[in-house]
């Protein structure tokens, strides 16, 4: 069986045997540091508890509903323009003018996110600090934009050694904070400085590949392009957002921050499996575009065989935990954090629905479908904060969850059926759900 093995693997072309290296180091990263991070976060709630640990996921979700203007929905772009457009200069000028959009739009973000928690809470000072302190690390993610360009090259050996150095260095920095009894505040200290030793290893990693960032050069027409082309997906990515973080903000303005403690230990937990659709989707989406490129018959095939394994994930993961969630919980975190076991069996079922809402991202952006994609977003997110409004004061966090399950299954599935051009991406879906066996790659 093993010589089959090999026999089959030494079949496959050059280029899939790059991505199923590169998404190999992806996996690798990813599984050590949330493997890693979940352990350090369990002391972190532990000792904290769930109100101080519900503050301070209420500061960190507030900053998050502003990552997308730091972003602005470049990453795919910037992506695809590099995978087109091969010689230096091009390339120069698109991360360059990136980078440059990247620091003006995390300066903004930072004022905006403080802005906000002081109209929400004005009389809680540790609040305004937690958010302002959070919110200024979103600065440093300008230099993710070094990043991009490995993606585009199916080449993350690099960067995974200096993201997973990164991530561990935040965790033992954690670790002792714990040890010292810190306060809140440090740990919003150390949270914005995460980051720091990523944004070195990946300069460093960049030389190493024979590039150098003082080549990088801004572009006007460049960055007006960029934007036109990344709006949709700027609102887009504002309303997925919403759709992720807008129930913790809700939940502690109002029911209060221990609830917001019990819904960021399930969402914790479900995260260490939530990050592999993602390593998947972004490690394969060059191959996806060449393939749109190369015929629609093999673009199609590549595209179903990404949802069948979306689904096939989805089995394998949800059903342990949907079964045993409360063991999990209890034996992990603690008794004080007990209705956080009914929330992670909810999160389990969440997970269709992202799943397949991250696959679909490939689709939407080779077939640049990004107006569209903001648009059920942007529905998405209201059918969210609507129901939240409506559940949260009755149900809490089950009904903040119950919420985003509706709002998910809305924008992945439900829209679509009104909008012809989804149809042949609809029944890639239905059979990749009905048909998981044909997995061929």
């Amino acid at each position: 069986m093993l010589k089959t093995l090999k026999v089959n693997y030494d079949k496959l072309g050059t280029n899939f045997k790059k991505q199923i290296s590169n998404m190999s180091w992806l996996f690798f990263e990813q599984f050590i540091s949330l493997v890693i991070g979940l352990f350090v976060g369990i002391w972190v709630a532990r000792y904290l508890g769930p109100d101080r640990y519900g503050q301070y996921n209420y500061a960190l979700s507030l900053v998050a509903l502003f990552m997308p203007l730091v972003q602005l929905g470049l990453n795919g772009i910037v992506v695809r323009e590099i995978v087109f457009q091969k010689d230096a200069n091009s390339r120069d000028e698109i991360l360059g003018t990136t980078f440059v959009i990247r620091l003006v739009t995390g300066t903004t973000a930072v004022f905006l996110s403080v802005g906000t928690v002081i109209y929400l809470r004005p009389g809680d000072t540790l609040s305004h600090w937690l958010v302002g302190i959070i919110a200024a690390g979103n600065i440093l993610l300008a230099f993710d934009t070094i990043d991009l360009w490995f993606q585009s090259q199916v080449k993350s050996k690099y960067t995974v050694i200096s993201r997973t150095t990164d991530s561990l260095v935040f965790s033992i920095v954690k670790v002792l904070l714990i040890q010292l009894r810190a306060s809140l505040i440090a740990f919003a200290v150390a949270t914005a400085a995460k980051g720091t030793i990523k944004i070195i290893g990946l300069s460093i990693c960049y030389r190493i590949d024979g590039l150098s960032l003082r080549n990088w050069s801004v572009s006007l027409s460049r960055a007006k392009f960029l934007l036109q082309e990344s709006w949709p997906l700027f609102f887009s990515g504002l309303a997925i957002m919403i759709q992720a973080y807008i129930d913790q903000v809700m939940l502690g303005q109002m029911i209060g921050d221990a609830e917001v403690g019990q819904y960021s230990v399930a969402m914790q937990l479900i995260a260490v499996f939530g990050f592999v659709p993602m390593v998947i989707c972004q490690s394969l989406a060059p191959a996806v575009t060449e393939a749109k490129i190369a015929s629609n018959t093999l673009y199609f095939n590549r595209l179903e065989n990404i949802y069948r394994l979306m689904f096939i994930l989805f089995l394998l993961v949800s059903i342990p935990i949907f079964l045993w969630s409360s063991k999990i919980v209890i034996i992990l975190f603690g008794q004080e954090y007990k209705e956080a076991g009914t929330l992670l069996s909810l999160f389990a079922v969440r997970l269709f629905f992202t799943n397949f809402g991250v696959a679909k991202s490939l689709f939407i952006t080779n077939e640049s479908l990004f107006k569209y994609s903001m648009l059920t977003a942007i529905i998405g997110s209201l059918v969210n904060v609507t129901l939240n409004y409506i559940l949260i004061p009755h149900y809490a966090a089950v009904g903040a969850l119950w919420a985003t399950i509706a709002s998910f299954g809305t924008t992945v599935f439900l829209i679509d059926l009104l909008y012809p051009r989804m149809y042949g991406n609809l029944i890639l879906m239905g059979r990749a759900v009905l048909y998981p066996w044909r997995l061929k790659f």
